[in-house]
């Protein structure tokens, strides 16, 4: 009976080990990204996750028709939209798409409503497109819009006023124009409330002392800039702007990066290293005078205006007396032509050509 008894319990110290062996079969495995959605056309690579769910796109001729229905970051790339028409993602509405990405897909039209069934839509990238057209009520299905980027997408047309239409109704906080060859701020652009302007990489060379003013107003005091790349000329034409950055520097994210582009002297030199009374009004790289040498030659065009009315109104005095001097000079003029004909006569005359006494 002792024997017997012996057995299960030398068998029993096998039983906490075949337990932990069995465990993991009993615990279902952790939910793996699927990169092969049913629902992800052909064209579109989708990775969804329990926590996002996102899509890319390439070399397509229309928005895709099926994506997953609560997909939150979609990018088509590399295509040839061209035309965003109207409900362009409607076929199957995606309330839950939190950022579109468009890039480089040859857009260039947008009709209104495109973005209709895009409800929750926040962030709209449409860089390197050459648009040409933008509908007044573009973004009208994208209420939530927050963050528009326009890089390199106002290279083809001069599109400001229909974008300031077409974003008249939205409360954008972040708008993205790198790279646009902007020569001014584009104050039709900047709707109130908005916190982030990128200018990085245009033509601005300086900020004018209006375009300052509308940036100290009310609706536009907390807005925050991006300028580096740009060629800023280093002249007393900047001085409004050096004061306004020197007062207002944590209002510029890269202020600590701008650089002067012109005069050659100055080239390269750290705007905030300068001090207004340096910058002088000198000749610009363009050949176009500084407010100095333009002053300058209007005063010298005035001086010559004052010389030449001296000039006539001592004419006019001395009319009668210069009347009578060009009558005599005619005078004298005449008698002396006249002496000229005598002679040529007397010369001429076949009479004394024999009389060399004569």
């Amino acid at each position: 009976m002792a024997r017997r008894q012996a057995r299960p319990a030398g068998g029993g110290r096998w039983l906490p080990w075949l337990g932990l062996a069995v465990l993991p079969l009993a615990v279902p495995p952790a939910a793996a990204p699927s990169a092969c959605p049913s629902a992800c056309p052909a064209a579109c690579y989708c990775v969804v996750t329990p926590e996002l769910q996102q899509c890319r796109c390439e070399r397509l001729e229309e928005p895709p028709r099926e994506l997953p229905a609560a997909v939150h970051n979609l990018s088509i790339a590399g295509s040839n939209l061209s035309v965003l028409a109207r409900a362009a993602f409607a076929g199957r509405p995606l309330r839950d798409l939190r950022l579109l990405r468009l890039r480089h897909d040859n857009i260039h039209t947008i009709e209104d409503t495109a973005l209709q069934g895009l409800p929750a839509l926040r962030t709209l990238d449409l860089s390197h497109n050459p648009l040409l057209s933008v509908a007044a009520g573009a973004f009208a299905g994208a209420p939530l819009l927050r963050t528009l980027q326009l890089n390199q997408a106002l290279l083809a047309a001069p599109l400001e006023e229909q974008l300031a239409l077409a974003m008249r109704n939205l409360s954008l906080r972040r708008l993205e124009l790198a790279g646009n060859a902007l020569r001014a701020l584009p104050a039709a652009l900047l709707p109130p409330g908005l916190e982030e302007l990128d200018l990085r990489n245009n033509s601005l060379q300086r900020l004018a002392a209006a375009e300052l003013r509308s940036l100290d107003g009310p609706e536009l005091r907390g807005l925050r800039l991006s300028l580096a790349a740009n060629p800023l000329s280093c002249d007393c034409g900047l001085r409004p702007f050096l004061a306004w950055l020197r007062a207002a520097a944590a209002r510029v994210l890269d202020a600590r990066s701008l650089r002067c582009a012109a005069p050659p002297g100055l080239r390269g030199t750290a705007l905030l290293r300068l001090r207004p009374e340096a910058l002088a009004c000198a000749l610009r790289d363009g050949g176009e005078p500084g407010q100095l040498e333009t002053a300058s030659y209007v005063f010298f065009g005035i001086v010559l205006a004052l010389i030449g009315i001296v000039f006539l109104m001592v004419l006019y005095l001395n009319r009668r007396g210069i009347k009578r001097w060009l009558h005599n000079l005619r005078e004298a003029c005449r008698d002396q032509m006249e002496g000229y004909h005598y002679r040529y006569e007397q010369d001429a005359d076949p009479r004394c050509a024999g009389t060399p006494g004569l």
